[in-house]
């Protein structure tokens, strides 16, 4: 299917799955995962109604910015982030999701006082505790949040998740909720410089699911842009 055909079907999931428990889907940021998807491609999904992009790679988002491939969206980093590229993101992206460390807090934290500038992060919670994946534990978390506040050049707007692969609708449901609780609690405890603006879990296989759990932000690749083809990429 085009492009716009599929932004098309993802926005009335979105809204499907919104109704059915009484949120309003424009509360709900759907978010282009763009990761080996060319310029072209990525102005494509914006004309056909995406606001947000979201990039996995560094290079990827250099070379994209370059070609001025995001006009018209806000874009967001949302891979892995190593330290030695973090000069390259900040200020670069309106957000990054995916700080799953105080190592690389510090690091961004450091280099947007050098830039004169506040970066706004997510905080990425391991949320099954997968040994394969990177991210907060919850207890690391609750440990980190009373120190934000010493670092007033990074702004936490919340929190990201990246559950197990699923196969089938609910298999990721405990997890969802998990997060949910999770973002109530710190919204009401209120630390400083600190809040929950977004939730960002669910994806193409169970974004709707996320959505019912109080997902109010959904990271989408393949089934906007179709079936990445990782035989010819060399990138990291």
């Amino acid at each position: 299917m085009p492009i716009a055909e599929n932004v098309s079907a993802i926005y009335q999931q979105i809204r499907n799955a919104a109704a059915s428990v009484g949120k309003d889907p424009e509360t709900i940021t759907l978010c282009a995962a763009t990761k080996m998807n060319t310029a072209e491609k990525v102005r494509q999904a914006i004309a056909a109604g995406i606001t947000c992009c979201g990039e996995n790679r560094v290079q990827e988002l250099t070379e994209k910015l370059a070609q001025n491939a995001y006009d018209g969206a806000t874009v967001h980093f949302i891979g892995h982030l190593q330290t030695n590229k973090v000069r390259q993101v900040v200020g670069k992206v309106d957000l990054i999701q995916s700080v799953d460390s105080v190592h690389l807090l510090e690091t961004i934290h450091k280099e947007a006082v050098r830039q004169g500038l506040i970066q706004n992060i997510l905080l990425e919670i391991n949320i099954a505790g997968e040994s394969s994946k990177s991210g907060f534990s919850i207890e690391q978390l609750y440990s980190l949040l009373p120190e934000i506040a010493n670092y007033p050049h990074i702004h936490v707007l919340g929190l990201m998740t990246i559950p197990p692969i699923c196969h089938n609708s609910g298999e990721n449901d405990k997890f969802f909720q998990e997060m949910y609780n999770l973002s109530v609690d710190i919204t009401a405890k209120k630390y400083d410089n600190v809040e929950v603006r977004f939730l960002s879990m669910g994806m193409s296989d169970d974004f709707a699911d996320a959505i019912r759990l109080g997902s109010n932000m959904v990271r989408i690749g393949t089934a906007i842009f179709g079936a990445r083809d990782y035989s010819k990429s060399n990138q990291k």
